[in-house]
């Protein structure tokens, strides 16, 4: 056949984004048909998604959308940092947020198995020569939203909350306090009875060790007890927490903020590269 021209290597680039030097290849190995072409690439990307199979993907970035009235959060992880701050990985992690958003798959398997996913996780693991995997999604449908992702890309943090207005900062800064502490829960309803039960039993039993406390009367011990539950939930549950930007919030809990804008809060979901 005749040698491969380098428009025909340039029209399979603009169709696939893959390098000239595999385009040119695939078209040798197609005789130049272009189908084929297209075709090629993609066996060979999968091939190179299988070799790297058992390869470990401690790295990634998370991705947040709000669109429509929804929202969606990603963890996509690779194998190196330098692949997680690269742009076409960045690319990826926003194109499959995206889908997430729009489609509403069931879960991972669901997502991915979406052949425009698929091929579009083919195309970037044959260019970039690492696994890549979606690790986890969440999406949440109705109310207002704001969101928070750390400059590493690594960690974020989406806040849904019910009322009306908007209040990008207020929830930007809430989405960054949740990146920064992590609370296990969202409002003290949310909290588990066991969980609640057990730390009530523990405390009881602190109360109860310290010999100060013996002939202390029973109203002033449950004070004692409702003080401690209260610093508990301090602790533990968002809503409740002291704004972790005190001087821009001083003396605020996260629910009095909210409070204060006429918002309450629904749920968080908080993502961090390499955590449960």
């Amino acid at each position: 056949m005749s040698a491969i021209s380098a428009a025909a290597v340039n029209e399979l680039r603009k169709k696939t984004d893959l390098p000239l030097m595999e385009c040119k290849k695939a078209l040798t190995e197609t005789n130049g048909d272009m189908d084929k072409a297209v075709a090629w690439l993609r066996s060979q990307f999968g091939k190179a998604m299988s070799k790297r199979a058992d390869n470990e993907t401690a790295e990634g970035r998370v991705a947040v959308l709000v669109a429509g009235g929804n929202a969606a959060i990603i963890e996509l992880r690779c194998e190196s940092a330098p692949t997680a701050k690269n742009e076409l990985f960045g690319k990826l992690a926003d194109d499959l947020v995206k889908v997430a958003l729009e489609q509403n798959p069931a879960d991972v398997d669901a997502l991915v198995g979406l052949p425009a996913v698929k091929n579009r996780i083919e195309e970037t693991v044959g260019l970039v020569r690492e696994k890549m995997i979606v690790h986890r999604f969440a999406r949440l449908t109705g109310g207002v939203f704001g969101y928070y992702v750390h400059h590493d890309m690594m960690g974020g943090g989406l806040i849904q909350c019910a009322g009306g207005g908007s209040h990008d900062e207020l929830l930007r800064d809430i989405g960054a306090h949740v990146v920064a502490l992590n609370p296990p829960y969202a409002t003290p309803a949310g909290v588990p009875p066991d969980a609640l039960a057990k730390e009530t039993e523990f405390i009881a039993s602190q109360i109860a060790a310290d010999p100060k406390n013996a002939t202390k009367p029973a109203n002033i011990i449950e004070k004692m007890k409702d003080g401690k539950i209260k610093a508990w939930m301090g602790e533990t549950v968002l809503t409740e927490q002291p704004m972790a930007n005190s001087a821009k919030y001083p003396n605020t809990t996260v629910g009095q903020a909210l409070q204060k804008a006429g918002l309450t809060l629904t749920t968080f979901v908080r993502y961090r590269v390499g955590s449960a």
